[in-house]
């Protein structure tokens, strides 16, 4: 077992570096190929230490106990080995395993393809921007349009990048095809009735927590319909579009925040954390953990990542929004977690199971998003402020709930004989969206491509763990805020934390069981409060 650990630190190492230098610029094809030779390393590896777990499965329980308690350097591994004695029947034989081990990097085809068309070979196109010059798009440059720009540069952009997407729109199905058709090999494979129940039971979650998240928000829509009847309204246009549903309600806010500036809001804004928290979070800032600005070639969006003998590394794609503060704040608690995680638990246990990832992320967002709240200068900042809480919540929680709901559609579909087509695709995401937003916003053509340009789809069962999270995330922000007796030290025990125990219990002990409704409503009506204050203040004049 040491002997595995020390070979997987140099993996890992290997493995984040060629694609954290991947993301710096993605056309430079030196770093494609290290990261498909530590692939395959990985590949050749994980199938001559794929007898391990069939071999400690023949033990007798007996023998296992007997071992634990004869050998004291073993009592780490004995989380790990109860588990494994769980999944047992789930379990093959040594050749089996090997068989799937070495099935690995083929099993990643649909995913490499993918990102190589979305990250590399497709350009967002030109438009002409409200000044009349030719602008060319990037995804940073595109979520600014959406919300700062013309409703005419708006509609040529959004109809810009769906033609760039059309081009490659049957590729784009047949990968999210054989992504879908591989979770289900797997999942019958290892002997599992169907994929959500394999990708949930291997942090032992039951698949009632899935099903009641979808149960739930199907339940409470109306808030959402509301917000978008509000901007039909606020925005006075007589259809609203899919390109309207990003432009900020009420009075421009052209408020810019440079890096430095969200740097030092950071440290005010998330001091209810605590003295420690923000020493070392200030360290993080400090020592180069973030990789800050757009160039051309870099990955999109922003990322916490890193290895367990290595700081965290975060990349960003900086431009002055007040969005762009929040982004850091989040990444920045995934840093946070994964520094004393890697502090306090050994390197068995140093990684995060996805339940539990997205909750101190969205922590610091929930508590730097009440700190600013709470001290707002004017109705203006404060529904740019609402503004955004909104869009998070609708962003964090209802889309990712949408999105769960479509992943378990074309799951579902495909577990039942059916065929994954572009038609289906559409039609199945179409469905989904008109019923979240409701019947004022009228999808465009080419707007229902959705289902096919998210990243996340090809970790099966992912998306899901971004509304649990962001739910018991909003809990906790609330006791740190009230200064509860006791919730740093039960916080702080929850970021020291990785995977030496099931993540329901996790959240259970930090005060959240997300196996009951109250984290889920209490976002539900959060969301309910905030749309009626925002309806409020733009109806005052």
């Amino acid at each position: 077992m040491k002997l595995k650990e020390e070979l997987e630190t140099i993996g890992d190492n290997l493995y984040v570096y060629a694609y954290l230098k991947a993301d710096e610029d993605n056309r430079i094809s030196e770093y494609q190929e290290l990261g498909q030779r530590i692939g395959a390393v990985y590949a050749q590896y994980s199938a001559a230490t794929s007898f391990i777990e069939p071999e400690l499965l023949a033990m007798s329980g007996e023998t296992k106990q007997n071992f634990l308690k004869s050998t004291p350097e073993l009592d780490e591994f004995r989380f790990y080995l109860n588990d494994l004695e769980r999944q047992k029947e789930h379990i093959l034989s040594q050749k089996e395993e090997e068989l799937l081990a070495a099935a690995g990097p083929m099993a990643q085809t649909a995913s490499t393809v993918f990102n190589m068309i979305d990250n590399a070979d497709l350009k967002l196109g030109t438009i002409i921007d409200d000044e009349g010059k030719p602008l060319d798009l990037t995804w940073g440059r595109y979520s600014r349009i959406m919300e700062e720009s013309s409703r005419e540069v708006r509609q040529a952009a959004n109809d810009t990048v769906q033609v760039q997407y059309l081009k490659y729109v049957n590729a784009l199905a047949a990968t999210l095809s054989g992504s879908v058709k591989k979770d289900l090999f797997f999942a019958k494979a290892r002997g599992y009735e169907d994929c959500l129940s394999y990708s949930l039971d291997g942090n032992n979650i039951s698949t009632d927590v899935y099903y009641n998240l979808i149960d739930a928000v199907n339940a409470n829509l109306e808030p959402l319909h509301k917000l978008t009847a509000l901007r039909k309204k606020i925005l006075k246009v007589d259809t609203l579009y899919t390109y309207d549903m990003s432009v900020p309600l009420g009075p421009k806010s052209d408020k810019k925040y440079s890096y430095e500036e969200a740097k030092e809001m950071l440290l005010k804004g998330l001091a209810p954390m605590g003295d420690t928290y923000i020493k070392d979070f200030d360290k993080g800032l400090s020592s180069g953990w973030v990789d800050v600005y757009e160039t051309e070639g870099k990955g999109t969006g922003a990322y916490s990542w890193g290895t367990y003998s290595s700081h965290p590394y975060i990349m960003m794609n900086y431009t002055d929004r007040l969005d762009d503060v929040f982004t850091l704040a989040h990444e920045m608690g995934h840093a946070m977690n994964s520094y004393y995680t890697n502090s306090h638990e050994p390197f068995q246990y140093a990684g995060h199971a996805l339940f539990t990832a997205e909750v101190a992320s969205t922590c610091n967002e929930a508590v730097l998003m009440k700190f600013m709240l709470e001290r707002v200068k004017n109705k203006e900042e404060k529904i740019a402020l609402l503004n955004h809480y909104i869009n998070q919540i609708k962003g964090t929680f209802f889309t990712q709930v949408m999105f769960a709901e479509f992943e378990l559609a074309i799951h579902n579909h495909v577990e039942n004989g059916g065929a994954i087509s572009v038609d289906y695709l559409r039609k199945t995401y179409r469905d989904i969206y008109q019923k979240y937003y409701g019947p004022d916003l009228v999808i465009p053509e080419n707007n229902d491509l959705t289902g096919m340009k998210i990243s996340h789809f090809y970790r099966q069962y992912y998306v899901y763990q971004y509304a649990t999270c962001y739910a018991a995330a909003q809990m906790l922000s609330q006791r740190i805020i009230d200064g509860e007796e006791g919730i740093l030290d039960t916080y702080q025990q929850f970021l020291n934390t990785g995977t030496s125990k099931y993540p329901v219990d996790i959240l259970k002990d930090a005060g959240v069981d997300m196996t009951q409704p109250e984290a889920v409503n209490r976002t539900l009506q959060l969301f309910s409060d905030l749309v009626d204050e925002m309806e409020k203040l733009l109806s005052e004049g």
